[in-house]
């Protein structure tokens, strides 16, 4: 850990000297110079589209989680600009896919967790936040009075992962694909199947099995989230198949989610431009009940509904 925290700082030094840096801190490995600051002209960006310096839509108590996460007073859910990974149909595309937020510092992250958590928040949930590993790992260096949730696309490197030891204790990855014509097609991403197995693997053996307190509450562990995709139920079974042959019951939590409605990109390929059908749901929900994965969380038809999408209007993120 030690020999990370060192690199960490060498490369803040060259940051504040050249005010670019290259950058290879996800899987995508751009190699591309990338800005420090969200202003900077003309901004440099990989992938991410995003400079190092953190942009944030929304920060605010989020009461559409799971069960477990959201409880009864929400989650502190900050909702940071930028992916890297850009599904094409993803429900945060105004965010995700467009510039957006509002430019932060490690200190204005740590007023919005402490604001968050004064508002009753059950956990501090950063949600998107891989691009901003650096920025994200400063932030966290004084430890907080609730769980810090990493939810992430599940695209991680193992060295980022390894960086946020002590510091996250409840992963949140989603397993989008675990067939690489599909990741190919809405991610670009043909080894996200190998890259995200890794990644949720070295999850696990930091947080080891989920532990919940007395209210029903997570407050250790990991949520393996799926999102079934119209037209691709083998492309979902597999990842079934994955999580019942690599984790034992107690373990980790499955979280399969029929939500699916076309944002984003979505229009442009036909087979995924519609909501999900319930014949397609049901198929998928027979096979994960045929399996011997007990632990976890299936979502009712009416969690297709876009009013569910929060505004990203800068709710809870202060100017300075």
């Amino acid at each position: 850990m030690k020999k990370h925290e060192n690199q960490l700082t060498r490369i803040g030094k060259t940051m504040e000297d050249s005010q670019t840096l290259i950058c290879n801190d996800c899987p995508r490995n751009c190699n591309m110079a990338r800005s420090l600051y969200a202003n900077a002209v003309p901004l440099k960006t990989g992938f991410c589209r995003k400079a190092f310096q953190p942009t944030v839509a929304r920060a605010a108590l989020h009461h559409w989680e799971e069960p477990c996460i959201s409880g009864t007073n929400g989650s502190g859910a900050v909702f940071f600009g930028g992916c890297n990974l850009q599904c094409v149909f993803c429900q945060n595309a105004e965010i995700s896919h467009q510039d957006s937020g509002i430019a932060v510092t490690p200190e204005i992250l740590k007023k919005i967790y402490t604001d968050l958590i004064s508002q009753g928040a059950h956990n501090i949930n950063l949600v998107t936040p891989t691009h901003y590993i650096r920025a994200v790992t400063e932030s966290l260096d004084t430890h907080l009075s609730v769980p810090v949730i990493y939810n992430c696309g599940g695209y991680e490197k193992i060295e980022t992962i390894r960086l946020l030891k002590d510091k996250i204790q409840i992963w949140l990855p989603d397993l989008k694909y675990l067939d690489e014509a599909v990741a190919t097609r809405y991610g670009a991403a043909s080894d996200y199947p190998r890259v995200a197995t890794r990644a949720i693997k070295e999850m696990y053996e930091q947080t080891g099995p989920f532990e919940m307190d007395d209210r029903g509450l997570l407050t250790r562990g990991i949520i393996i989230r799926h999102l079934i995709l119209p037209g691709n139920t083998e492309n979902s079974k597999r990842v079934i198949d994955w999580v019942e042959n690599n984790f034992s019951e107690g373990q980790v939590l499955f979280s399969l989610m029929r939500q699916y409605t076309p944002h984003g990109k979505a229009h442009e390929y036909p087979e995924i431009a519609h909501p999900l059908t319930t014949a397609e749901y049901k198929q998928v929900e027979q096979y994960l009940f045929s399996t011997a994965i007990e632990d976890g969380f299936v979502q009712e038809e009416e969690s297709a509904d876009s009013r569910f999408i929060p505004k990203f209007d800068g709710t809870g993120v202060p100017a300075k």
